[in-house]
């Protein structure tokens, strides 16, 4: 079976540590595959709220953002109580939108969780459309 690959800058914009609770865990009793991109969600929420932004939708007035897609590629297991730090970069920045890169490690063991990206296009919520991305947003992103 051919395994996806992504590779990874070798800087990040920004870094948080979350520890996995308890309703992050599937019947496997570890993090499950839909949890972590919920991980991944919160850091990038706490990299926006850093950067001076309420939230995900809030960009500049009506702009926010959606997300076109998603790749996650699972390295190690990560078990109730683990804290993970994640790691994040921004690439292939467009007048649209932009991939965010994450790289989840666990803090106690050093271990690779997973890396992902996720593909970032900037949504007017009032017009119901994509929009250009807000200049205030590119000035953090570094474009």
């Amino acid at each position: 079976m051919a395994r996806l690959q992504l590779d990874l800058p070798e800087h990040f914009i920004y870094t948080t540590n979350l520890t996995v609770r308890v309703n992050d865990l599937n019947y496997g009793a570890h993090v499950g595959n839909d949890n972590m991109l919920v991980l991944m969600q919160q850091a990038r929420i706490e990299f926006y709220r850093a950067s001076g932004f309420k939230d995900e939708v809030s960009f500049e007035e009506s702009v926010g953002q959606v997300i076109a897609d998603a790749l996650v590629i699972y390295k190690a297991e990560a078990f109730l109580g683990d804290v993970l730090t994640i790691q994040l970069a921004v690439a292939d920045i467009s007048k649209y939108g932009f991939d965010m890169l994450y790289l989840v490690t666990n803090v106690e063991t050093g271990k690779e969780v997973a890396r992902a990206k996720t593909g970032i296009v900037c949504f007017d919520y009032e017009k119901r459309k994509i929009a250009v991305i807000p200049e205030r947003l590119l000035s953090v992103i570094g474009k």
